[in-house]
């Protein structure tokens, strides 16, 4: 546990299960105080792991979809300096359901799940992140233009391509801040999203994503990483 005065602290946004619960279980034991939310209804285990923690973690609860949800959590964590800001959310339509024939409703839902609601999260807490600190969201391999050869996931694929394209644009008009700014591809993992058949454990993936993040610490400029560090084309 690192001494009270030089603990960070981390905003996970989207850590009710998988990837994001995992993150905060991996904070957690490296030493840092941990801000983790879920929507209304899902936070069951964050409290569970929080009564555990001895003050080490805080719950709060915000559906980023909702940007009035954003910005009350903007007021409830006004006064409190953030070292990392991550935002991890993510939702898919079917597999099976190309362009062609996803009905509009559903590729608006998956759009601003992926891409609209994670950059209103960071246009409206990055002001919180001290000016050493990290951005990061979670992205995917799939959101890569130059790496799709075989097509599958288009919606998917879409929508984190254009996440990644609103971070570039993030990037490009806050140049010359000091702060790291982070995408990163978590690999196919299987939880609830990626399924029984992913090739990544849990574990395979989130303790290498953890040491890839921190190892980018005071890194400026915007990175778009694997969670072995390796960059990813564009």
């Amino acid at each position: 546990m690192q001494p009270a005065t030089q603990q960070k602290t981390m905003l996970l946004i989207g850590a009710s299960r998988g990837l994001g619960f995992a993150m905060v279980e991996a904070y957690l034991r490296r030493g840092w105080r941990v801000i983790a939310t879920g929507r209304q209804g899902s936070t069951a285990r964050l409290l569970e792991l929080a009564n555990a923690s001895r003050g080490a973690l805080e719950v709060e609860t915000v559906d980023i979809t909702i940007p009035a949800q954003v910005a009350a959590l903007r007021g409830r964590l006004e006064a409190r300096p953030i070292d990392l800001l991550f935002v991890n959310a993510g939702v898919k339509n079917d597999d099976r359901e190309t362009i062609a024939d996803v009905s509009t409703d559903e590729f608006v839902r998956v759009m601003v799940t992926n891409a609209l609601s994670p950059m209103r999260v960071v246009e409206a807490l990055q002001d919180l992140v001290r000016p050493t600190g990290t951005i990061g969201v979670m992205s995917s391999g799939q959101g890569s233009v130059a790496n799709n050869e075989n097509g599958n996931y288009e919606v998917y694929r879409g929508s984190k391509a254009a996440l990644n394209m609103f971070m570039r644009s993030f990037a490009a008009r806050h140049r010359g801040d000091t702060k790291t700014l982070l995408l990163m591809a978590p690999g196919w993992v299987r939880t609830d999203m990626g399924g029984p058949h992913a090739r990544l454990s849990i574990d395979e993936s989130i303790p290498n994503l953890v040491s890839t993040i921190d190892a980018h610490e005071g890194r400026t400029g915007l990175h778009y990483l694997d969670y072995l560090g390796r960059v990813v084309p564009w």
